[in-house]
């Protein structure tokens, strides 16, 4: 290659992909968003994926085969959408309980975090795609993030922040994305961090990506640690750096040693050697049929329109010949036109995308840099809404053995398998397991039980292909057992939800869903079709698309004063049967792109609907320059009355042998792009549990929520089961988990604060474009130790269905420094039911020189053991937990003299203390 070819090939060529170099047999690489599942290159809802629980879920697991299993699962997955690189896992950490994006990260603690992360990279990679550590690095809040200046200190940036990154390097990361924020007044994507530590003293080989626009200058980029700018083809390298290059403003050595890691990560996925790169996706088909309706009411969970299957050999749709360009949606006629027409002339015609060339030219073993990329196979769509439950046994088995997982069954069992073993009971007053044989009638009550959070809000979102509601979930495991009702209560808090294909259908077919149409600056339609819902992110863009239209039959099941909207940038409009609701123009309030691009905000209007009555709903929206193209229309019925709801409620509760509370955050309390400001459910979703925990004791309330939520009814319920984001899964798994089918396996990986003025850490909003990280290393739970402070449940809590004796801590009298440490916890299976155990080992320095926790999480390991039977948990403490980062030297050090080895269940209950002396490796 020329070196204004090697200049090039740094840029994106798409949004998702790379650029391809012919000259080298370089085929593109296609990338993709996690990590709870693999979207692909387009957001459509026709094309869907397995959705698995949120990373704080996995991490609750504490169980790195379990999630290199999952990690497995997502490679897969990204084989089936011809997907190289999973931007995942992330790795930043839980610093304030208010970050907003919590959800996507696993933990408040960089040793968990790390060997959770490390497992996902490893479950990945070995199925041949490649994973993507980010965001490098202190990128762990949203507010003002692709501005804000992180300030921390030397020894925290290394013990704490980039102590994550360093374990999936020595895991093998092939890539590692850099931040939108700065550290310490220097841009990530132009921070001198890129280089040192990341590719000098760790050694790291792979790939540098810019996060998605966080670029900002040419040179300066240039001059640091990246390699690849995403996304592309516009931006500020591309031919800019090709210049810079040619006039020396970019040192040929630097480009070319971007460009050599760019070839290294394609030789091991097999991307160079001649192979062609996958097609562009081609256009979904139409949606099909619905389902036959089963008469829905205001207790049952949304119908789902199940995904066709991809077409192995799609061909290019034919052009409309006769055209009549219809002027705005209309009522259904006996000749309705079909679901999806295409453009007016042949000239705007889609183009047929062809058949991916078979690789004839295997890259060689210095190119491939080790065992290649290793096979795996692409799991089935997930098929019928019930996943296969485990056996029901009264003593819990040990987890079956998971390998790579092919059939729908298999990967259905394995998500439902992380729900139960990441679910954490964080109190149980002898309620749970609840006895099916006991139950007549259980009352499931609250929104989020027919509507569950599966996932937090973002550019991680994926379109699962079916979702079993928590109320799903618990109707069938007690099906012929026992009766289910469900009572909604009042509404949560929040803004009005996209419109669903429940509660509208498209004008022109008269199907389930809303007709989208592009037009141009006339008016004229250049391209129509069916889709599923509201919420339409990238409606699809031909030659001279000026408007993007939502329109939509809504009927209401309820009279009165409804609640309409449209969200999006640009100039909008929302018109109710021909009548102007709103019209202006919106200009976009920041350019944050997952606000543009994701979440926009929206603009409301008010109209008095009647009950059955259908009405045309249409929103329109232009396309111009930095607006985006994400197209929402919203509606809510009138709020109930709160009052009624919850009495109603408290009926069902009353009248039931056990009831189940679930409530929640919403996806504007939970999301990127903003962080939260403040951990409360609301006035009516604690005015909830407290009415039904009243009208009947044995009341469980489940949580569905991403992070830390103020429960201040903990102490009056029966049990409090978090269920987290569950992922597509999580109603079958966590009736698993009530009814005793599994024991709930998670331990939290984030302390939880009964009350956020209590935290020691809150501050998210930077202070003149700067944050400062003046806690230090004194994060989660280090910070509650430091500040003597009791939080509501502690970092490492979490209940199973037995109870355990911690008998005896062994540790060695000394230990060599820059040694590992071996630790040995006896604990006693003290219940009547066989459980697994996570035994956690924390270390303390009490007389030492330097500012450090009180305690700090050194290694854990997992035991089973039956009823009465003692047990020995080996838990491995690396040499790394006993240093700390000199800043005077810039090194590493460990302090010789006394140390302390603690063991116990969380960070606030270590029952059993060591002694150990630490001495210098040249005096040993």
């Amino acid at each position: 290659m020329t070196p204004r070819a090697r200049a090039l090939l740094l840029s994106g060529a798409t949004t998702w992909r790379t650029k391809a170099e012919p000259a080298v047999g370089l085929r593109g690489l296609v990338m993709s968003d996690g990590p709870a599942g693999v979207r692909g290159e387009t957001w459509d809802e026709r094309n869907t994926s397995v959705l698995l629980p949120s990373a704080s879920a996995l991490a609750a697991t504490w169980d790195e085969a379990l999630v290199e299993d999952l990690g497995g699962l997502l490679a897969a997955e990204a084989r089936r959408k011809d997907v190289d690189v999973l931007l995942a896992p992330t790795l930043n950490l839980h610093r304030s309980p208010l970050g907003g994006r919590h959800f996507e990260c696993f933990s408040e603690d960089p040793e968990l975090t790390g060997r959770i992360g490390a497992a996902f990279i490893r479950g990945v990679q070995a199925h041949g795609v490649a994973a993507t550590a980010k965001h490098y690095v202190a990128n762990d809040s949203e507010t003002d993030r692709l501005t804000v200046d992180v300030r921390v200190g030397e020894r925290a940036l290394r013990e704490v922040y980039l102590a994550p990154f360093e374990a999936a390097v020595a895991a093998g990361v092939r890539l590692v994305m850099a931040g939108y924020n700065a550290v310490n007044g220097a841009t990530m994507t132009a921070s001198t961090l890129l280089t040192d530590p990341l590719k000098s003293e760790w050694g790291f080989d792979g790939v540098v990506v810019s996060d998605w626009g966080a670029v900002r200058a040419t040179v300066g980029a240039a001059l640091a640690g990246l390699d690849l700018a995403m996304p592309g083809p516009d931006g500020p390298w591309g031919e800019a750096l090709a210049r810079a290059a040619a006039d020396g403003g970019a040192p040929a050595a630097a480009v070319d040693d971007k460009a050599r890691r760019l070839l290294r990560l394609a030789a091991w996925l097999d991307a160079l050697g001649g192979r062609d790169s996958p097609p562009e996706p081609p256009p979904p088909p139409p949606l099909p049929s619905p389902r036959p309706p089963t008469g829905p009411t205001a207790s049952t969970a949304p119908t789902v329109l199940p995904a066709p299957t991809p077409p192995t050999a799609p061909t290019a749709p034919a052009a409309s010949t006769a055209p009549t360009p219809p002027t705005g949606p209309t009522a259904p006629t006996a000749s309705t036109a079909p679901t999806a027409s295409t453009a007016s002339t042949a000239s705007t015609a889609p183009t047929a995308p062809t058949a991916p060339t078979a690789s004839t030219t295997a890259p060689t073993p210095d190119e491939r840099r080790g065992a290649g990329r290793p096979a795996a196979p692409a799991p089935a769509p997930t098929g019928s809404r019930a996943a296969p439950a485990p056996p029901e046994t009264s003593a819990l088995a040990a987890p079956a053995e998971t390998s790579a997982v092919a059939s729908p069954a298999g990967v259905r069992a394995l998500a439902r398998r992380a729900v139960a073993a990441g679910a954490v009971l964080l109190a149980n007053r002898d309620l749970l397991p609840l006895d099916p044989e006991r139950l007549g009638t259980v009352a499931v009550i609250g929104a989020h039980a027919a509507r569950t959070r599966t996932q937090g809000g973002g550019s991680a979102g994926v379109f699962p292909q079916d979702e079993v509601s928590l109320l799903d979930g618990i109707r069938d495991a007690l099906r012929g057992r026992a009766h289910v009702v469900h009572v909604p209560g009042p509404r949560p808090d929040g803004p009005a939800p996209p419109l669903d294909p429940d509660d509208c259908t498209d004008p022109r077919s008269g199907r389930p869903g809303v007709l989208l149409r592009v037009l141009d600056a006339d008016g004229r339609e250049l391209y129509a079709e069916r889709r599923r819902g509201g919420r339409q992110l990238e409606p699809r863009l031909v030659p001279g698309a000026h408007t993007v239209e939502i329109g939509a039959r809504l009927r209401p099941r309820t009279a009165g004063h409804w609640t309409l909207g449209v969200a999006g940038f640009g100039r909008m409009s929302l018109t109710l049967d021909g009548r102007t609701l709103l019209e202006g123009e919106f200009a976009p309030s920041t350019d944050d792109p997952a606000v543009v691009h994701v979440n926009p905000p929206a603009r409301y209007a008010t109209a008095d609907l009647a009950d059955g009555r259908d009405v045309l709903l249409v929103a329109r929206r232009e396309l111009a320059p930095g607006t985006g193209r994400a197209t929402v229309v919203v509606a809510a019925p009138p709020a109930p009355d709160v009052t009624a709801s919850l009495a109603e409620a408290a009926r069902a509760a009353r009248a039931a042998d056990a009831a189940i509370v679930v409530v929640g955050t919403t996806e504007h309390g939970e999301s990127e792009g903003h962080d939260r400001t403040g951990l409360a459910l609301g006035a009516t979703q604690d005015a909830l549990v407290r009415a039904v925990t009243a009208a009947n004791p044995r009341t469980v309330a489940v949580v569905n929520s991403g992070g830390p939520v103020e429960l201040p009814w903990r102490e009056e319920t029966g049990a409090v089961l978090l269920a987290w984001f569950p992922g597509q899964e999580g109603g079958g798994g966590i009736a698993d988990v009530l009814l005793g089918r599994a024991e709930p396996g998670g331990r939290l990986p984030t302390t939880w604060t009964a009350a956020l003025a209590d935290a020691p850490v809150t501050r998210t909003r930077p202070d003149g474009g700067r944050l400062d990280y003046a806690e230090g290393l004194h994060i989660g739970y280090r910070g509650w130790l430091r500040h003597q402070r009791t939080p509501a449940y502690w970092f490492g809590h979490g209940l199973g269905y037995t109870t355990w004796a911690y008998e005896e801590l062994t540790v060695p009298p000394w230990t060599r420094a820059g040694d590992d440490l071996t630790v040995r916890v006896r604990v006693r299976n003290t219940g009547a039911r066989r459980g697994r155990e996570v035994v956690q080992v924390y270390l303390a320095r009490p007389a030492s020189a330097l500012d450090r926790p009180t305690r700090w999480l050194a290694g854990y390991a997992a035991v089973r053991a039956d009823p009465g039977e003692t047990v020995t948990a080996t838990v491995r403490v690396p040499a790394r937990a006993l240093r700390h980062w000199s800043v005077e030297e810039h090194a590493w050090r460990t302090e010789a003299g006394h140390w302390r080895a603690l063991a116990g269940r969380s960070a606030g209950e270590v029952p059993l203390v060591a002694d150990l002396e630490v001495v210098d490796a040249s005096s040993a």
